[in-house]
């Protein structure tokens, strides 16, 4: 009997044959440590931040972030010990309890686990940040509205300015990050207001509200400052109203001292007066205009404030320009 084709190798042929040899594959380099899941999903707005966002310092940007990890080359804080004595001297305060500070300071991605990164110490600050500004301007603006002191502490702390105040100090230097961050050229925008949050609650865990709040004072007072002028009413009838009345027991009068020019392009110059006390007159396209600026002067006046709206001596005011 013939020999089946499926016969023709014997099995000490098949033992003896070569196994081809593997084909070598390309190597991969490790992919870099990924970012924390709310990172990643951070639309290219929310990636904006206060100013550029860079790794390197030696690309020199004004109000850049400069974010260090651990396997940095020649830079002074690299080290986390490091990072925690460069925190305490740009916070002024040294801390009972280290663990605080290095907890307000490690970002999700440079944390074994989310529960021993800053999120949690985030919440509390944000709370204590807002109470402390609250009480803030509730005290030191007695005459504006809830409506006005909402949307001046809106201002005072939202993200923006959270994140140009703590770059100002340096807090970034200091943020304690994964290698996969500082690889990587995008930063959400909460990646310096959460650290700047977290160690407002830190320091008032160690050392309690008065720490937080004159620092606080300190830091924002001139983020207070323009929200009031760019966010405080602009209605400065009404405040002054509510202030005659609660401190001074009278209603404020406008007194039209003057207008100039043709029907078409006049111009009024009017003061309050209180009681007995006229303020410094303001000029106004109309009296409308004039009379809140001068309810502007005389709330200067009131709150012992250089006046906005300056009066020349010979007619009593400058004219507003067309």
């Amino acid at each position: 009997m013939s020999a089946s084709p499926f016969e023709s190798e014997s099995a000490d042929d098949l033992r003896d044959s070569k196994i081809p040899e593997p084909i070598p594959q390309p190597e991969v380099a490790p992919p870099s440590v990924a970012l924390p899941a709310d990172v990643e999903q951070q639309t290219d707005e929310e990636r904006a931040g206060p100013g550029q966002f860079v790794a390197d310092q030696r690309v020199a940007h004004p109000g850049s972030i400069h974010l260090v990890d651990a396997a940095a080359v020649g830079e002074p804080y690299s080290d986390s010990n490091a990072k925690l004595q460069r925190c305490q001297e740009i916070l002024r305060y040294q801390f009972q309890d280290l663990s605080l500070l290095k907890s307000a300071l490690t970002h999700a991605s440079g944390a074994s686990n989310r529960l021993s990164s800053n999120e949690r110490l985030e919440f509390l600050g944000d709370a204590v940040l807002g109470m402390t500004v609250c009480q803030w301007l509730f005290e030191t603006y007695p005459e504006y509205s809830e409506g006005d002191l909402t949307k001046i502490k809106s201002a005072v702390v939202s993200r923006r300015t959270c994140g140009r105040t703590a770059t100002k100090l340096g807090l970034d230097e200091c943020l304690i990050v994964g290698r996969g961050v500082t690889r990587n050229r995008s930063y959400p925008r909460s990646l310096v207001s959460d650290v700047f949050e977290s160690i407002i609650a830190a320091l008032y865990l160690d050392g309690g509200a008065d720490v937080v709040r004159d620092r606080l004072k300190e830091w924002l007072a001139e983020e207070v400052r323009l929200s009031v002028e760019t966010q405080g009413s602009g209605n400065h009838k009404s405040v002054l109203q509510q202030h005659a009345q609660r401190e001074l027991a009278a209603t404020p009068v406008y007194k039209l001292i003057r207008e100039m020019g043709p029907d078409h392009r006049k111009a009024f110059l009017i003061g309050a007066v209180i009681g007995p006390q006229a303020f410094p007159p303001a000029w106004g396209n109309n009296k409308k205009d004039a009379e809140q600026r001068a309810a502007a002067n005389a709330l200067a006046t009131l709150h012992d404030q250089p006046i906005p709206h300056v009066c020349d001596e010979g007619d009593g005011a400058t004219k507003p320009a067309h």
